[in-house]
C-alpha cells in the first residue's frame, strides 16, 4: 500500500558527528553532537524524525521508541508523524504490544494527536495488520474521515479472517461513498469472491479493473486468475493470464493451482512446463501444485521430476512442500521413497505426520502406522481428528477392536470424541468389528449429529442386513430435522437387498424417484447387483437398461453385475450388448469386466469368445487366468485348462484357493487322477494352502469318477472337515454307476441325518437301489419322501429366441406352442429312428 500522504516541516540540513553502525547496542543513542552552530529546535527534531523513520523501516522497533522517550527527556515536543513512523514499523514487524504502547502515548497527549485524521488512519492500518479486528473496526467506526487507506485495510482485514461478505459489502460502501477502489483493495475483494464462489460479483469487479484500468497490473490480473479458478471459470482465467503482457511467478502459479483445483491435473502439469520454458523461475508453490497435479494422475515420471527440480533449486522441505512431495509419493504407491523425504524433512508438523500414518494405511502397513503413531507422541505432538481417523480406519480395516477401543479411548481423555468426523470414524470401527450395538451407543452419545454421522450408521446397518433398524433410523433423522440425501436412501435399500428384501427394496427405490430424489450411479448399481445376485436376472438386465436411458453411465461394477445376469439365464445377445458398450466406453479391459465376459461366454457356450476375450488382456491378473480355467473346466477340455495354469505359473502370479477348485475340477470331470492327485498335493506342498471342502470334494470327485471308490471314502474320513451333504451325494451317484450298494447303505444314513428335508437326496439314494433291483428299498425311500411331504424338484431348462426368454419345466405343458413343438420332436424321433 502507498504511503499516507504526510509531509513533515522544511527544516534546514543538517550533519551527524556520530556515524550510527549498528541499532542492536544496549547503550542510549545521543543526537547532540551536530555540525556547526545549527543546534535548533527544527533541525534537532529533524534529525530525530529521520533516524526513527530509519530505524522502524529496518525494523528496529524498540530503538526507535528509545529515541522517542530521549525526546521527551529533551522536552522535544513529538509530532503526529512520528508517531505514524513508529506504528508504521509496528505494522512491518506484526509488533502488537509496541504499537499499543504508542496509542496509550497518543491518547495521553489529548484529543489534538488522537482526533488527527493521519494518526487515526495509521492506527486502522495498524490494528487491522496486527489482526487485532475488534479494535479495528470500532476504531473504524469512529473515523470522522475515512479515506482509500482505512478502507482498505478494513476490507483487507475482513478477508483475512474470513468476512468475506462483509468485505465485499465494504467495497460497495467505499465506492458508494465515493472512493475508488485502488490496485491494493481490488485483489482483496476478488479474494472474497473467490471464497464465496461469487462468480457474478467477481466478473463485476472485473469490469471495475477493466474501466479504471488496472488489467494491465500484474498483481490484479494474478488476482482475477486465481478468482476465476475458485469459481471453476478456467476459461475465463485463461483468457485473463494470456492477455498479460507481462507474467510474474505469482501469475503462473494462480493459473497452475486453478487447474490443479478443478481436477484438470494434465492441463496444470502443462502450464508449469510453459512457465520453465519461458525461463520463469518456479517458486516452492509451483513445485507443490505441480506435484499434486502429478500425484492426482499417477504420474510417477513428472512428479519425480517436480521432487528433481525442487532440489536443484535449493528449496527447503518444509511442512508445505516436505508434504507435497510426500503426498506424491504415497499415492504413486512408492512407500520407501515417502519414508526418505519424511526422514529430511527440516519442519514436521501434525499434517506430515498425518500424511506418512495415511500412507502406510494406505499400503497396508498398519503395524508401521502404528509405529509412527507413538513415534509422533514421543516427540510431544498430540493426535489431532485426522490422525485419530487414520487410526480408527486402521482398526476398522483389521477389524482390530483393541486398538479401535485404544483410539477411542484417547478420544474421550482428549475431548475429541465430540467431533462429528471422529464420532463417524468410531461408529464406521465398531460396525467393522462387528459390535453394532456400540456403533449405535456411540451415535446416541454425539450431541452434534450432521448427515455424515447419520449415514455411517445408517450404512453400518444396511452392511450387516439390518434393514428395520435402518428405515427406522431413515425415519428419525427426518424426525430430527436432518432431511436425508441420496446416500441415505442408498443405505437403505442396500439394507433391503442383504436382507434378500428384494420387493421391499424395490418399492423404496420407487418411492425415492416420485420423492424427486435422482438415483446415482450407486444406487442403480447396488439394485442391478443385488437383483442379480438374488436371482432375479431378467429384472436386473432391465434396470440396467434403465439406468443407462435415465442418463447414468455405468461403470464396471453394474457391468459385471448385468453380465452376470446374462451368464445365469444364457442370454447371448444381451451379453455381446453389453460387451460392445464396455468396449466403446473403455472399460474391456478393466479386470473385473473381463472376467465377467469370459464367464459369460464360457457359459452361454461360447468358448471361442471366452479364449479371444481372455487373449486379448494385456495385464497378468489371476481372476481373468481363474475365469479361463474355469471356462475350460466347465467345457470338459482338461487339457488346454492345465496349460492355462501353467501359464499363469510363468507369469509368476500366484494360484489362489479358486485356481486349483477350477484345475482340480478340469481333472474330475475328464479322469486326469494322476494329474489332479499330483496338483491336490502341489496346493498345500508348494503353495502352503490349506484345502477346503470344496477341493475334497473335487478330488472325491476325481477319484469316484474313475472308480476309486474307496479312495474315495478313506479321504472322506481322513479330511478335517465334517462331509456336506453335496461330497457325501456324489460319492453314492458313484457307487450307483458301479453298483457299491453297500457303500450306498452306509452314506444314506449320513447323508439323510446331514440333509433331512432335501428332496434330491432321497432321489439318489432311491435311484441307486433301483439300479442294484433292491425295489424293496426303493419304495422305503418313496414312502420316506410322502411322509416328509417333500417332491422332487423338477427339471427345467430355457432357450432364447429373439429378445424372448423360453423356459420349459419338466411334465409341464403351459407353453402355449406345445402341441407344435410336441409334434416336432416326435417328427424328429422318427427321422432319428430312421437312420439308425
Amino acid at each position: 500500500m502507498a504511503s499516507l500522504p504526510f509531509t513533515t516541516p522544511k527544516f534546514s540540513h543538517f550533519k551527524l558527528s556520530k556515524t550510527f553502525k549498528s541499532f542492536n547496542s544496549n547503550e542510549p543513542i545521543h543526537l547532540t553532537q551536530l555540525n556547526g552552530t545549527t543546534r535548533n529546535h527544527h533541525t534537532l527534531y529533524k534529525s530525530y524524525f529521520h533516524t526513527i523513520s530509519s530505524l522502524c523501516k529496518d525494523g528496529e522497533i524498540q530503538q526507535a521508541v528509545d529515541l522517542l522517550t530521549e525526546m521527551d527527556s529533551k522536552n522535544l515536543s513529538v509530532g503526529p508523524e512520528i508517531y505514524g513512523e513508529i506504528l508504521q514499523g509496528c505494522v512491518y514487524e506484526r509488533d502488537l504490544f509496541t504499537g499499543q504502547q504508542i496509542h496509550a502515548q497518543v491518547l495521553k497527549h489529548g484529543a489534538f494527536f488522537a482526533r488527527n485524521e493521519y494518526i487515526e488512519t495509521k492506527l486502522v492500518i495498524f490494528y487491522a495488520k496486527c489482526g487485532a479486528f475488534d479494535v479495528a473496526n470500532n476504531l473504524f467506526s469512529r473515523l470522522r474521515v475515512k479515506n482509500v487507506f482505512s478502507w482498505a485495510a478494513i476490507i483487507g482485514l475482513k478477508c483475512r479472517i474470513g468476512l468475506n461478505e462483509e468485505a465485499l459489502m465494504g467495497f460497495s460502501e467505499m465506492q458508494e461513498n465515493g472512493f475508488l477502489p485502488d490496485n491494493f483493495v481490488v485483489p482483496n475483494a476478488l479474494k472474497a469472491c473467490g471464497a464465496l464462489l461469487w462468480l457474478g460479483y467477481g466478473k463485476g469487479v472485473h469490469g471495475h479493473v477493466v474501466k479504471v484500468g488496472f488489467d494491465g497490473c500484474v498483481f490484479v490480473a494474478s488476482s482475477l486468475i486465481d478468482m476465476y479458478g475458485k469459481c471453476g471459470a478456467l476459461e475465463d482465467a485463461r483468457k485473463v493470464f494470456d492477455a498479460m503482457i507481462e507474467r510474474n511467478v505469482i501469475a503462473w502459479n494462480s493459473m497452475i493451482v486453478g487447474y490443479m483445483q478443478n481436477g484438470m491435473n494434465e492441463q496444470a502439469i502443462g502450464v508449469f512446463h510453459e512457465m520453465r520454458m519461458e525461463g520463469v523461475e518456479p517458486s516452492q508453490v509451483s513445485v507443490s501444485s505441480f506435484l499434486s497435479a502429478s500425484a492426482n494422475l499417477g504420474a510417477i515420471g513428472e512428479g519425480k521430476q517436480g521432487h528433481a527440480i525442487a532440489v536443484l533449486h535449493g528449496f527447503e522441505l518444509d511442512s508445505i512442500l516436505g508434504s507435497s512431495v510426500l503426498n506424491f509419493y504415497s499415492k504413486v504407491g512408492l512407500i520407501d521413497d515417502a519414508d526418505l523425504v519424511f526422514d529430511k524433512m527440516l519442519e514436521k508438523d501434525v499434517v506430515t505426520w498425518n500424511l506418512i500414518i495415511s500412507s502406510y494405511l494406505q499400503s497396508g502397513l498398519i503395524d508401521k502406522a502404528l509405529d509412527m503413531c507413538h513415534l509422533m507422541r514421543s516427540e510431544n505432538l498430540r493426535f489431532d481428528c485426522v490422525t485419530l481417523s487414520s487410526i480408527l480406519t486402521a482398526a476398522a480395516n483389521s477389524s482390530n477392536i483393541k486398538l479401535g477401543k485404544e483410539g477411542h479411548c484417547y478420544c474421550i481423555r482428549n475431548s475429541l470424541q465430540s467431533d462429528v468426523v471422529v464420532a463417524s470414524s468410531i461408529v464406521d470401527m465398531y460396525a467393522k468389528c462387528g459390535r453394532i450395538d456400540y456403533a449405535g451407543h456411540v451415535f446416541s452419545s454425539t450431541t452434534n449429529k450432521d448427515i455424515i454421522l447419520w449415514n455411517t450408521l445408517l450404512a453400518a446397518y444396511a452392511n450387516v442386513g439390518h434393514s428395520g433398524e435402518a428405515l427406522k433410523l431413515f425415519y428419525q433423522m427426518q424426525l430430527e430435522s436432518v432431511p436425508p440425501n441420496v446416500a441415505s436412501w442408498n443405505s437403505v435399500i442396500l439394507g433391503f437387498i442383504r436382507n434378500s428384501q428384494l420387493n421391499e427394496a424395490k418399492e423404496f427405490f420407487s418411492q425415492m424417484q416420485l420423492l424427486g430424489v435422482r438415483p446415482n450411479l450407486i444406487t442403480w448399481t447396488t439394485l442391478i447387483t443385488g437383483l442379480s445376485h438374488n436371482g432375479f436376472h431378467d429384472e436386473a438386465l432391465q434396470v440396467f437398461q434403465e439406468m443407462q436411458e435415465s442418463g447414468i453411465k455405468p461403470n464396471t461394477v453394474s457391468i459385471s453385475s448385468a453380465l452376470s445376469a446374462c451368464t445365469n439365464v444364457t442370454s447371448l445377445q444381451h451379453g455381446r450388448a453389453i460387451h460392445g458398450y464396455a468396449i466403446r466406453h473403455d472399460l474391456g479391459s478393466q479386470i473385473s469386466v473381463s472376467t465377467a465376459l469370459v464367464d459369460m461366454y464360457a457359459k452361454c457356450g461360447c468358448l471361442s469368445r471366452a479364449k479371444r476375450v481372455f487373449d486379448h488382456i494385456s495385464s497378468n491378473e489371476l481372476p481373468v487366468y481363474n475365469a479361463m480355467i474355469s471356462a475350460y473346466a466347465l467345457h470338459g477340455q482338461a487339457g488346454e485348462a492345465l496349460a492355462v495354469y501353467k501359464k499363469l505359473k510363468e507369469a509368476g502370479i500366484e494360484p489362489d484357493g479358486i485356481t486349483f477348485t477350477s484345475v482340480l475340477s478340469a481333472c474330475s470331470h475328464t479322469g486326469l487322477v494322476n494329474e489332479g492327485l499330483e496338483i491336490f498335493i502341489e496346493m498345500a506342498s508348494k503353495h502352503h494352502l490349506s484345502p477346503s471342502m470344496e477341493h475334497y470334494g473335487c478330488v472325491v470327485s476325481l477319484l469316484s469318477r474313475s472308480g476309486r471308490l474307496d479312495e474315495a471314502f478313506r479321504l472322506i474320513l481322513t479330511m478335517p472337515y465334517e462331509p456336506d451333504a453335496h461330497i457325501i451325494g456324489q460319492l453314492i451317484a458313484k457307487c450307483r454307476e458301479h453298483n457299491e450298494i453297500e457303500l450306498v447303505e452306509h452314506l444314506s444314513k449320513y447323508l439323510l441325518e446331514v440333509e433331512p428335508d432335501n428332496s434330491g437326496n432321497y432321489v439318489a439314494i432311491s435311484n441307486a437301489y433301483a439300479t442294484a433291483g433292491r425295489w424293496d428299498d426303493v419304495s422305503e425311500i418313496r414312502n420316506l419322501m410322502k411322509e416328509k411331504g417333500l417332491k422332487k424338484s423338477p427339471g427345467c431348462s430355457w432357450i432364447q429366441i429373439g429378445e424372448k426368454l423360453h423356459s420349459f419345466i419338466a411334465g409341464d405343458g403351459s407353453h402355449p406352442n406345445t402341441e407344435d413343438i410336441q409334434a416336432t420332436l416326435a417328427l424328429l424321433g422318427i427321422d432319428m429312428k430312421s437312420s439308425a
